[in-house]
């Protein structure tokens, strides 16, 4: 149910980056090559690869990769370089606020002991040092994208969802598994991390914490009027997030589309539902059946709720999480910020097979706008990016009244183009790409990195052609100074196993579909890696060589890719954060043990009464199998040196 992403719903027929890569690669004849060949010659791919080197000479020394890289690993295990260890921190059902319960081995905790623990499902993540100890104390501020039934309910709960009492019961623990947990966090004299449980910072944002609408878009707008939530409540599918120069979180809202369906055979969704993927099964979770809140037929105008970026104050507990409307509803994979002529510049993906890159741009310094009482969030102008064939790009402008998004062609205002932000970029010519993920900025070249985790020929047969993009690729771009408009653009990595491609050079890992993507203060680009658990470790797929999912490190400046981890089996390895110093790394496991294809044929697929046949991490073994639990693993050196050197 989770693998609809590769599928898309972008009719659109606007022009697809690989089309273009296709015919950059031919003018420059490269025809009988491979495509790593190709991408060795891109417009500007040796300049943009030498701007680390150049950007601070003298003060910013060019990273280093200082480890020895490791094999993959189908273990159900962490696996990191000689060198290195690592702990557990915060896993799922952690008690995190004060009178919280002690997390049930059995699953048996309610939806009221959920409320008050860790989420399920951890995935972006950062780390706010607190005054004083920056290195030591802080607060780790995390997303959980969602619930699997097999691991959050017990033997006794089931996991069906029925139209009574025990159906609203799991439905309402479900909820209060996802959202925002604020955790604070201290090393004590042992090294070791720990949750300062009932500490006033700790907090837990769930589906139906109370949410304010903010921007062009309100919550009194026709479309997002509701009956059953006139004042909006929750978040869900939180995947990946931002930071803002400011110092608050952004949780960002991707798959919600998955979570509403009806049974009412009369109900036919309309164009903006289609072009969301909104459908009447969603993706088999039946919360309609229990919660009306969730049913199509009964409640249309609650899928208008999600979709937006959502600002958390992780320093102020009462403060109300606001989601931010001028960034565009979308399925948002992220909302990487960073800094332009003052202003903030916020970048982010529609994770979805053939959607694409959006970039917002406030319309004055934030300093002078947090100055008048408001929010730099609200006051600026939301771009889509489109891509051309000479490695140059540019950002189009989602804006009422500018090309066609006009009131003759039927767009109201801008309300209307942010609630429709899709269609407004079908409409003004975006370019189409396969599943635009995470974005992070280099720190001192200035140029930004995207993951493109893989086309649809994630469920198909892998052969020589990437038109299909099984594997997935990351595009990185360099913006023209004082200029909000242009980019040039080329590819930074190819994924895959050139035992199955030839396109993929034989010279670095193996790795398949490129998820989260951060690059360090040093300058080190940490890629981490999302199969899906359809294809993970199977042969007739193409991944057997490539193992479990992975975290990997690259050189911008040298070309240097190296394996640093391996997670466990069924798991993705998603967020990464480090504190100030680079000396402890904070790397989130998310759906350890899910149910996994390849894993299921050997062992059995996982359920309520046994939900560890695919994995028991982290604290069981074979012998003695335990319920897995998504967690925080934190990583340091044994020579407390700064991590990757």
């Amino acid at each position: 149910m989770h693998d609809t992403d590769d599928i898309g719903s972008n009719n659109s027929g606007n022009t697809h980056l690989w089309d273009l890569i296709e015919a950059r690669i031919e003018r420059r004849s490269f025809l009988g090559g491979t495509l790593a060949v190709a991408a060795s010659g891109f417009l500007g791919s040796t300049a943009l690869a030498s701007t680390q080197v150049s950007a601070n000479p003298g003060t910013v020394p060019p990273p280093r990769l200082g480890f020895g890289p490791i094999d993959p690993s189908s273990d159900d295990a962490i696996r990191l370089p000689q060198g290195y260890t690592y702990e557990i921190l915060a896993p799922w059902g952690t008690p995190l606020l004060a009178g919280a319960p002690e997390f049930a081995e059995d699953a048996s905790n309610t939806a009221a002991d959920q409320a008050g623990q860790v989420g399920f499902n951890h995935d972006g993540t950062h780390y706010f040092p607190l005054p004083k100890f920056g290195n030591s104390r802080g607060l780790l501020v995390m997303n959980h994208e969602y619930t699997d039934a097999n691991q959050i309910y017990s033997a006794a709960q089931g996991s069906a969802i029925t139209p009574d009492g025990a159906g609203r019961e799991k439905v309402a623990k479900a909820l209060a598994a996802h959202g925002v947990s604020v955790i604070a966090i201290a090393k004590g004299t042992d090294g070791r991390w720990n949750v300062v449980k009932g500490d006033p910072h700790n907090r837990r944002i769930t589906g139906t914490t109370p949410m304010q609408f903010s921007g062009p878009v309100r919550a009194s707008h026709p479309l997002l009027r509701s009956s059953i939530t006139p004042q909006p409540i929750g978040t869900l599918n939180n995947c990946a997030h931002g930071v803002t120069p400011w110092g608050t979180y952004l949780a960002c809202e991707e798959n919600w589309n998955g979570y509403f369906g009806t049974d009412d055979a009369s109900w036919t969704r309309n164009a903006l539902e289609a072009r969301y993927g909104v459908s009447a099964v969603g993706f088999g979770y039946a919360w309609h059946r229990a919660e009306p809140r969730f049913d199509l037929a009964r409640n249309r105008n609650e899928l208008n709720h999600f979709g937006w970026v959502v600002e958390v104050d992780p320093f102020d507990p009462s403060s109300q999480p606001v989601k931010r409307t001028a960034l565009g509803r979308i399925k948002h994979e992220g909302a990487t910020c960073t800094e332009s002529k003052g202003r903030v510049v916020v970048y982010s993906g529609d994770d979805e097979n053939g959607d694409y890159l959006y970039k917002f741009v406030g319309a004055t310094p934030w300093r002078q706008v947090r100055a008048r009482g408001q929010s730099p969030l609200d006051h600026g102008t939301l771009y889509v990016a489109k891509f051309h064939a000479d490695g140059s790009g540019t950002w189009l402008p989602l804006v009422h009244g500018v090309g066609p998004l006009t009131t003759t062609n039927g767009w109201i205002d801008q309300a209307d183009v942010l609630i429709r932000t899709r269609m407004a970029a079908d409409a003004v010519g975006a370019t189409r790409l396969h599943r635009p993920e995470w974005v992070s900025v280099h720190p001192h070249s200035g140029e930004v990195y995207v993951t493109l985790t893989n086309g649809s020929g994630n469920n198909a047969p892998v052969n020589s052609n990437r038109a299909n993009n099984p594997y997935g690729h990351i595009v990185r771009f360099r913006e023209a100074n004082n200029d909000d408009t242009a980019f040039e653009w080329d590819i930074f990595l190819l994924a895959g196993d050139p035992v199955y491609d030839p396109n993929v050079p034989v010279d670095q890992p193996v790795f398949g579909s490129p998820d989260g993507i951060w690059v360090d203060p040093s300058g080190i680009v940490w890629i981490q890696t999302d199969i899906s658990n359809s294809v993970q470790n199977r042969a007739d797929r193409g991944y057997d060589n490539i193992g479990n999912n992975a975290m990997l490190a690259a050189n911008p400046a040298t070309g240097e890719v190296k394996r640093f981890m391996t997670g466990p089996r069924g798991c993705e390895l998603t967020g990464v954060t480090m504190t100030p110093d680079q000396r402890t790394m904070f790397v989130n496991i998310q759906h350890p043990g899910e149910s996994t294809t390849y894993w299921n044929s050997q062992f059995g697929a996982p359920s309520t009464s046994n939900p560890s046949t695919v994995s028991s991490w982290p604290y069981g073994s074979a012998s003695n199998p335990r319920r897995p639990r998504p967690a925080t693993v934190v990583i340091r050196k044994l020579d407390g040196g700064r991590i990757g050197s």
